[in-house]
């Protein structure tokens, strides 16, 4: 079974203030993320599930109809324990594999704005990597995560209008921007995902 505090918040609620505010953080983590991992308990009591990991349990579920409700909980988990993690303040320092990957660091945002702004209703936006196709930008809807895929998340963006909308109303675009331009913990992405 799993707790609040199993996934704690990496910085406080004010860190991100004046692009996400700590109302924002609040509800988000403390309600959005709690309901998700209360669903989940539920789900997952007295089942094979029960004593899985998070990522045995989003990997196995995937495919199952049956446990549908389990994956899209579970995976909202890791989505948004994920994007926690890849929020920061103060460390503009793009990693220049990444940058050489899309042929510059503006040629790698306005990919992943494009992306981003396609996305239609709820889903998130990734920068993924597998030794197969290498670094990518893709999109999931709904509770979708790349770890279903075989692919390693590298850093995410939550484009559920509960992560911005009090703060950004409609103008989602503008949250993306805020985010790419000043909201990345890049050391995060590159010590705690291990790109080399």
């Amino acid at each position: 079974m799993f707790n609040l505090g199993d996934f704690p918040l990496p910085f406080r609620e004010t860190n991100m203030e004046p692009y996400m505010s700590a109302e924002t953080i609040r509800i988000h983590y403390g309600k959005h993320l709690a309901t998700y991992i209360a669903n989940l308990n539920k789900l997952i009591d007295g089942t094979k599930y029960a004593d899985m990991d998070l990522h045995e349990i989003i990997v196995n579920s995937a495919t199952s109809v049956a446990d549908e409700k389990i994956f899209n909980n579970a995976a909202q988990v890791f989505n948004h324990e994920f994007f926690f993690n890849c929020l920061g303040r103060g460390n503009n320092m793009t990693p220049d594999i990444i940058s050489d990957a899309f042929g510059g660091i503006a040629e790698f945002k306005e990919k992943f704005k494009s992306v981003a702004n396609s996305v239609f209703g709820s889903g998130w936006v990734w920068l993924t990597h597998d030794k197969t196709t290498g670094f990518e930008i893709v999109a999931t809807k709904n509770a979708d995560t790349p770890i279903a895929h075989n692919k390693k998340p590298i850093l995410t963006l939550d484009l559920w209008e509960h992560a911005y909308y009090l703060d950004w109303q409609n103008r989602r675009a503008d949250f993306v921007d805020a985010f790419l331009e000043s909201m990345i913990d890049w050391k995060f992405v590159i010590d705690n995902m291990n790109i080399k």
